[in-house]
């Protein structure tokens, strides 16, 4: 049993603490970025949940894969903290919201909390830049990326959201619309 990891080896020659190809403070940070990524996969879950309360199936759809792409993601930043030989220790998730007033509102806050992860990336990549870890800042460039792509789509879908305002139509032919996302693993 391994109850004190600072005295325990591995292969009787190597202290856990020294195996570890990444440092204290990025492993905290890549572990905070677990836990936000889940919290984004637990809100979009709620959303999904939202647009069935108010059959909007097809906005469910699109949250539900949504929230498939974030736990990608959470799986991704584990993997790499695994392979660095660092630790993934997971934390609570607070609770999302559950009620929005309108489709529109929804979108607006995916938009927002879109814009709050990327700075949480952005601010991983100076923590790696600072600590001259060119392995992390490879891995995060494709976070960078991934972010420029998940806000144009909140943005997108919030400014169609704009135009048919509150028009049955509109909101049919968006549902219609947003039915046909299908999951791709953003990881591959």
């Amino acid at each position: 049993m391994l109850a004190n990891t600072a005295t325990c080896t591995v292969s009787g020659r190597h202290n856990l603490e020294e195996r570890s190809m990444i440092s204290k403070k990025m492993e905290a940070a890549l572990n905070k970025q677990i836990n936000a990524e889940l919290y984004s996969a637990y809100l979009y879950l709620s959303m999904s949940s939202f647009f069935h309360s108010v059959n909007l199936a097809g906005f469910a759809s699109w949250m539900r894969i949504q929230a498939l792409e974030e736990m990608t993601h959470a799986e991704k930043f584990s993997e790499y903290l695994i392979e660095r030989g660092g630790r993934v220790l997971l934390q609570s998730i607070d609770g999302p919201p559950t009620k929005w007033a309108s489709p529109l509102a929804v979108f607006d806050e995916v938009y927002a909390h879109e814009q709050k992860v990327t700075a949480l990336i952005n601010k991983l990549m100076d923590l790696a830049i600072k600590e001259n870890d060119h392995a992390s800042r490879g891995m995060l460039q494709w976070f960078v990326d991934e972010q420029v792509e998940e806000e144009a789509s909140a943005d997108g879908i919030v400014q169609k959201l704009k135009l048919v305002g509150e028009s049955g139509n509109g909101l049919f032919m968006m549902d219609r619309e947003l039915s046909q996302r299908v999951f791709t693993n953003p990881g591959t």
